[in-house]
């Protein structure tokens, strides 16, 4: 049986599939040519990241298919109910990239609160002339904890977030329908110690205006969840973190939201036109950036690769691999 993973696997990932019976393919086969490529190498699985896009028209073109994999958590790249009614398998990973995608919204998090993202793109231009005018207006960074996270989703990124706010000694209040009540287990490295944690639920507007910083992990949404209205009600000098899905935020918004000072910083992972965010989106000095990596760290991708691996040997029925 042939499995193609088309936006690359871990090795570690490969290899357990290959000792599971599986022959692994991992050439790159472009949008316009998958199709043709699944039916001529007679392909039972496909596995894809967020570049490749499984729609109807492929999923018809391809009776071979049996399943579908997505390696990470969102799953907007592929027409769920309708392969599923088709009769395929549709797995994912959720939790594999929790931990890598919690610690990058605190590094953009940290780093905005001490002004790091304007500080490491002035420095190397004005470090030498203006340090003493640097120096005063960068120390006016500031401390997380005491402060309030507000967290939009509780899925298993959202609960990895506050675990790292909850050890820096940050409130942590949250909105999401499907979590109402989250009682967070926090364990203890190199102990058996752990402590149950009761966090504090509340609506979307609360939490706006209760926050010092919000972090959104939504999966992608109809509507925008961000807008004029909703950066409004968050605090005056508050911050807004998205490492999430672009299409969540009202980018314009946002940006005016900044130039007004209403918000202190903003720091995206993801943008509304990926793979070309726009230039006023770049350029910003209030924006801390980067090319949507949460997840993409090598620990979460093998831990990814791995989880997907023994979904496929489990729902297509070949023995796991004895370890």
């Amino acid at each position: 049986m042939r499995i193609l993973a088309n936006d690359g696997l871990s090795e570690a990932g490969k290899a357990f599939l290959e000792t599971g019976g599986f022959e692994v393919l991992t050439t790159r086969v472009a949008q316009p040519q998958l199709a043709a490529f699944l039916q001529n190498e007679q392909i039972s699985a496909l596995l894809v990241r967020s570049a490749t896009q499984v729609d109807r028209a492929l999923i018809d073109a391809c009776p071979g298919l049996q399943l579908l994999g997505r390696i990470g958590s969102g799953m907007d790249n592929i027409d769920v109910a309708y392969a599923r009614k088709k009769g395929l398998h549709v797995v994912n990973t959720p939790g594999a990239g929790a931990e890598s995608v919690a610690e990058l919204v605190f590094a953009h998090l940290l780093g905005g609160a001490r002004y790091l993202h304007e500080s490491n793109r002035n420095m190397p231009l004005e470090g030498d002339s203006r340090f003493k005018e640097l120096k005063k207006a960068y120390s006016a960074g500031s401390e997380v904890r005491g402060k309030t996270l507000g967290i939009v989703g509780m899925g298993a990124i959202g609960r990895a977030v506050a675990r790292l706010a909850l050890a820096l000694g940050m409130r942590v209040v949250y909105t999401d329908p499907e979590h109402r009540q989250v009682i967070l287990k926090l364990s203890f490295s190199g102990s058996n110690q752990s402590v149950d944690i009761p966090l504090e639920g509340m609506a979307l507007d609360e939490l706006l205006a209760d926050a010092d910083f919000v972090t959104l992990h939504l999966p992608a949404q109809q509507n925008r969840l961000i807008g004029a209205r909703e950066l409004g009600l968050m605090k005056p000098g508050a911050a807004l973190i998205n490492a999430a899905r672009g299409g969540l935020v009202d980018e314009q918004a946002l940006l005016e939201a900044l130039e007004n000072g209403h918000l202190r910083f903003a720091a995206l992972d993801v943008f509304e036109s990926e793979p070309t965010p726009s230039v006023p989106v770049l350029m910003h000095p209030g924006l801390s950036l980067s090319p949507h990596i949460g997840g993409s760290t090598p620990e979460a991708q093998e831990r990814a690769a791995l989880s997907l691996a023994r979904q496929v040997i489990k729902l297509l029925g070949k023995k796991q691999p004895v370890k």
